[in-house]
């Protein structure tokens, strides 16, 4: 079992609780509010803009060229690729950029991404790492989860495009390697005495994504 299997096995209740959000699933068969998916989008937006700068730590962190590449290729993942997604998307209900970098941070929002820098801050780069996979390699995950329901990709269901950017072959392959990257740290890096602090951030972060989920989720169930 790889280290990032380890991770998931560990905090199977908590990934379980992430990936299998009713707010995924209302994603796939398009009964989401949309009110709730654009209060997400806004805020992953602003959530991006954090964790550019917290793969902008890893680089910093990185101690090798090889691991210090692998950081500014998500950087400019986030910056160039991810939250060009958000804009496009958001254009559509009128939203420009200025609009989304001047939103009001949500609570969930910040103790997600302020949990993430401290994390690496306060440690090493595996460390940094492990507080970033929940995010990079689950959504991936779950887009492949729901690219499977029958209406997941129906010209009627308003987030098909989202669903279809993460559960793409560019953004499945940025997983892939996210998650080989970890597993080559842990290599390095993990000791048996370690695992059980890993693990707890591992825990940590998954619980805030499904908080930032639940988000948007408060959102739709307010206007029904």
């Amino acid at each position: 079992m790889s280290f990032f299997e380890r991770l998931k096995s560990a905090a199977s209740a908590e990934w379980r609780a992430y990936t299998e959000h009713p707010f995924t699933n209302g994603l796939a068969d398009a009964s989401l509010p949309e009110a709730a998916f654009r209060h997400y989008l806004v805020q992953d937006y602003l959530f991006l803009i954090e964790f550019a700068r917290a793969y902008a730590l890893a680089v910093y962190k990185s101690p090798n060229l090889a691991d210090m590449r692998e950081a500014a290729a998500g950087v400019s993942a986030i910056l160039d690729i991810e939250m060009d997604l958000h804009v496009k998307l958001c254009a559509g209900w009128g939203l420009s950029p200025a609009d989304l970098e001047q939103a009001p941070p949500s609570v969930e929002m910040l103790a997600y991404t302020s949990y993430v820098l401290d994390t690496g801050m306060r440690g090493d780069l595996l460390a940094l790492k492990v507080a970033l996979a929940p995010c990079v390699i689950g959504y991936a995950e779950i887009a492949t989860r729901l690219a499977a329901q029958p209406q997941a990709d129906a010209a009627t269901n308003p987030y098909r495009v989202w669903i279809a950017e993460y559960a793409g072959a560019p953004y499945q392959d940025v997983a892939a390697k996210a998650q080989a990257h970890l597993d080559a740290l842990a290599n390095r890096y993990a000791t048996p005495a370690r695992e059980a602090e890993l693990i707890a951030i591992f825990k940590e972060a998954t619980r805030l994504e499904a908080d930032f989920w639940q988000m948007g989720w408060r959102v739709g169930q307010s206007i029904e």
